[in-house]
């Protein structure tokens, strides 16, 4: 059985790939699906989000990626995936997913969404925070892998330069 494990992941993070690596021991292949949320702005492109991705399961032939915009159920059913996975962190986590399972499920009734708690290491972890710890100089080797690592610093440095420029 396949599954789809959708996100922005702008980075992705340590949590992220530890929720993938989990999902895989119970699932023939796990689509990362990059998505685009209208109402977030991004640090990372969303091809730059989908190269991070391919790299840190360069050696997992299981995880596959691809982007993709609009509802995830049309895109599910175009693809003929049936399972969803979803990180939860915090209770918070928990209630905002357990509304976007039951809707998933009233838009396509053979979605299923299957959830996996995080490692109590990961469990305060999101990109918002890596950005934000970057951004006041925080070490982040525990959040992200070094290729995210250094894709987030080239990346700051570029925003840096074109924000002095204006």
């Amino acid at each position: 059985m396949k599954a789809i494990y959708p996100g922005s992941f702008d980075p992705v993070t340590n949590g992220h790939i530890d929720i993938i690596n989990r999902a895989s021991e119970f699932f023939d292949e796990i689509l990362v699906a990059v998505m685009v949320n209208l109402k977030k702005q991004y640090l990372f492109s969303i091809e730059e989000r989908r190269l991070l991705i391919e790299n840190a399961f360069k050696d997992n032939k299981k995880v596959k990626v691809d982007t993709f915009k609009g509802l995830l159920v049309d895109y599910m059913k175009e693809h003929n995936f049936k399972a969803i996975i979803k990180g939860l962190r915090t209770v918070t986590d928990y209630g905002y997913e357990a509304q976007m399972a039951l809707t998933n499920k009233n838009l396509y009734k053979e979605a299923e969404t299957f959830f996996i708690h995080s490692e109590e290491k990961y469990s305060f972890l999101s990109s918002s925070i890596v950005r934000e710890v970057y951004s006041h100089g925080g070490r982040l080797s525990s959040y992200i892998p070094n290729h995210v690592e250094i894709a987030l610093i080239e990346k700051m440095k570029t925003e840096k330069l074109a924000n002095d420029n204006i």
